[in-house]
C-alpha cells in the first residue's frame, strides 16, 4: 500500500549539496568523478561520485597516523586540548551548513541535523575540560617510605568505523576524547554518508592549521566499502577501534580485534523498550514515546521499538498513540512541519515491510507502515511509521528492524514486563514511565533493566554526551562520550617509587642474598 503526497517544489538536492560542500571547504575533485555513488535519501538523486580509498592508501594513512601519534603523545594534554577547542570553534562556525548537509545526506529533519552538530560541539567542550583532568590515583602502600600511584598514557592510533544514522557525531565522540588523550585518529565513515565525513575532515583541517604544529597524519579519513574498514580492523598499529553498526558486524569485528589483543569499543544493535505503568503521566508518556519511536524515521540506535503498556491504561494510551501515528507529518525534511523524513534506502524499506508482513501473519493489528509516494524520485523511500499491536511478545519483535516500527504489548504485572523487556539479545537503552518511586527504583536496580541506559519518565532515545553511551549483551559492551570513557583511549601504568634505603618486599616476602 502507498500514500500520495504532494512533492515539495525546491531546488535540486544535488545542487544544494554541491554548494554546501563548497562552502564547507571540500575540494570538488573529492566528490566528483569517483567510483562511490552517493544518493540523497531526501530525493533519491545521485548527489556525488566520491573517490574511494584503496587498501594500500588506507595502510599508508594508518602509517602516517602511527608516526603522528609518536609525536602527539609528547605534547602536554592541555595543549592537545587547545586543538579540540579550535575544532569546537570551527564547528560552531560551520554548524548551519554542516547540519544542513547531514539533513540532505542522512535524511534527518533540520533540528536533528543541527542537533547532531551541536552534539559535536558539546563533546569538544567536554574534552577540553578533560584535557586538564587525566588524573591517576595515589594508592596506599604496605611498604614504608614508598609511594604507589597510577599514571595514564596515550594508547596509539584510534580507528573509528561509524554508521549512516549519526554520520558525524559518533566520530566526534571518539576523536575529541582520543585527541586529548594523546592518540591519533583514522576514520572510516559509512559508505552511505561519505560527504558529511569529507566536510568534517575539511573543518578539522582548518582547526589543525590554526593550531600550527600538529603532526601530519594526526586525523585520517578513509572512504570506501567494507574492505577499507577491514584494513583498520586488521592493522596491528591500531590498538583501539570503535565500531558502530549492527550486531552482525560486531560478531565479525570483535573476534578479529581480540585475536590481535586490540581494544574494542563496540556500539551495536538496540532493540529498546519502554514500560508504561498504571501511575504514569500519560500525556508525558505519549510525547516521550512519539519522539523516541518516530524520531529520525526510527533509525537511531536508541529508537524505541517495543512498548509494554499496563492493562489498566492500555485503552487510554494506545488509541491516542495510534492517532498521533496517523497524523504525524511524513515528508521531505526541507518542508516546514515535517517530523519524519525518509528511510536511508530501499534495503531499509524492504526490511520494514518484511517485518510488518510477518506481524500480520501472526495476527497483529498494524497501524500505518505504508509507503508515502510522490516525494522525490522512485529511489526516495518515505514510509508512515507503523504501530503494531501484538497479542504476545514473540516473532519479529524479538529482533531489531532499523525502521519506524513500534510493537505494543499489554502486561498485567511489572515483573512480567521486566522479563519481556530483558528477553532480547540487545541491551542498549530503556525507560519506564511511572510516578511510583518503587517501580522506578526497581527498574533501575540490578533486578530491573539489563541495558546500559535506563531512564525514568523520558524515552530511551536522545542521550547527552555527559553520560557514557553504550550498552550490554549483543550491544557490545562499549562506552563512548562522557563519564570516565576517556580511559578506553589510554593505557594504565601502576608505579611504585622507593625513597628509602631499605628494600622491603610486598606480602612479607624475604630474599636475603647476604653481603
Amino acid at each position: 500500500m502507498s500514500e500520495d503526497h504532494t512533492p515539495l517544489s525546491a531546488a535540486s538536492v544535488a545542487t544544494e549539496v554541491e554548494q554546501l560542500l563548497q562552502r564547507l571547504g571540500v575540494p570538488r575533485e573529492a566528490h566528483t568523478g569517483g567510483e562511490l555513488t552517493v544518493r540523497s535519501p531526501v530525493s533519491g538523486e545521485v548527489v556525488a561520485q566520491v573517490r574511494q580509498t584503496t587498501p594500500p592508501e588506507a595502510t599508508a594513512a594508518i602509517g602516517r597516523a602511527h608516526e603522528a601519534y609518536k609525536a602527539w603523545r609528547n605534547v602536554p594534554a592541555p595543549r592537545r586540548g587547545e586543538l579540540v577547542r579550535l575544532l569546537g570553534e570551527e564547528l560552531r562556525i560551520a554548524k548551519r551548513d554542516l547540519g544542513r548537509l547531514v539533513m540532505l545526506e542522512a535524511g534527518k529533519i533540520p533540528s536533528e541535523g543541527a542537533g547532531e552538530v551541536q552534539e559535536m560541539i558539546d563533546i569538544c567542550d567536554f574534552a577540553v575540560g578533560l584535557s586538564r583532568q587525566l588524573y591517576g590515583l595515589t594508592l596506599a602502600t604496605e611498604r614504608a617510605e614508598h609511594r604507589m600511584m597510577e599514571t595514564w598514557h596515550p594508547l596509539g592510533v584510534c580507528g573509528v568505523i561509524s554508521a549512516f544514522n549519526f554520520p558525524v557525531a559518533v566520530w566526534s565522540w571518539n576523536a575529541a576524547l582520543a585527541l586529548v588523550c594523546g592518540d591519533s585518529v583514522v576514520w572510516k565513515p559509512s559508505e552511505k554518508t561519505p560527504l558529511t565525513a569529507l566536510a568534517v575532515h575539511a573543518i578539522a583541517q582548518r582547526a589543525i592549521a590554526r593550531f600550527g604544529d600538529a603532526p601530519e597524519g594526526l586525523l585520517g579519513l578513509l572512504l570506501g566499502q567494507r574492505d577499507i574498514g577491514e584494513v583498520l580492523v586488521d592493522d596491528h598499529r591500531v590498538p583501539i577501534l570503535s565500531a558502530t553498526g549492527s550486531t552482525a558486524m560486531g560478531r565479525q569485528v570483535g573476534p578479529k580485534l581480540a585475536a590481535r589483543f586490540a581494544r574494542a569499543i563496540l556500539e551495536l544493535g538496540g532493540n529498546n523498550a519502554a514500560i508504561v505503568t498504571p501511575s504514569a503521566d500519560l500525556d508525558l508518556a505519549l510525547r516521550g514515546i512519539a519522539f523516541a519511536a518516530m524520531g529520525t524515521a526510527g533509525q537511531r540506535c536508541t529508537t524505541l521499538r517495543r512498548l509494554f503498556v499496563h492493562d489498566s491504561v492500555y485503552d487510554q494510551l494506545v488509541p491516542k498513540l495510534a492517532k498521533v501515528y496517523g497524523n504525524v507529518q511524513v515528508g521531505d525534511p526541507r518542508e516546514a512541519g515535517t517530523l519524519v523524513g525518509p528511510l536511508i534506502d530501499r534495503a531499509a524499506f524492504d526490511g520494514m515491510q518484511k517485518a510488518l508482513g510477518e506481524s500480520r501473519e501472526a495476527g497483529a493489528k498494524v497501524h500505518g507502515g505504508q509507503r508515502v509516494d510522490g516525494i522525490g524520485t522512485p529511489d526516495a523511500y518515505y514510509v508512515r511509521p507503523a504501530l503494531v499491536e501484538l497479542t504476545s511478545h514473540d516473532g519479529p519483535v524479538l529482533r531489531e528492524t532499523f525502521a519506524p516500527i513500534l510493537y505494543v504489548v499489554r502486561y498485567s504485572a511489572l515483573d512480567e514486563a521486566i522479563e519481556w523487556h530483558n528477553a532480547v539479545g540487545a541491551g542498549l537503552s530503556s525507560s519506564i514511565f511511572t510516578l511510583n518511586v518503587r517501580e522506578a527504583e526497581r527498574f533501575m536496580s540490578s533486578a530491573g533493566s539489563d541495558c546500559g541506559i535506563a531512564n525514568v519518565n523520558i524515552g530511551p532515545s536522545g542521550a547527552e554526551i555527559g553520560g557514557a553511551f553504550g550498552g550490554e549483551k549483543e550491544t557490545g559492551g562499549g562506552r563512548e562520550a562522557g563519564s570516565d570513557s576517556w580511559k578506553a583511549y589510554m593505557r594504565r601504568a601502576t608505579n611504585t617509587i622507593n625513597y628509602s634505603t631499605a628494600l622491603p618486599l610486598a606480602q612479607g616476602v624475604t630474599f636475603d642474598i647476604g653481603e
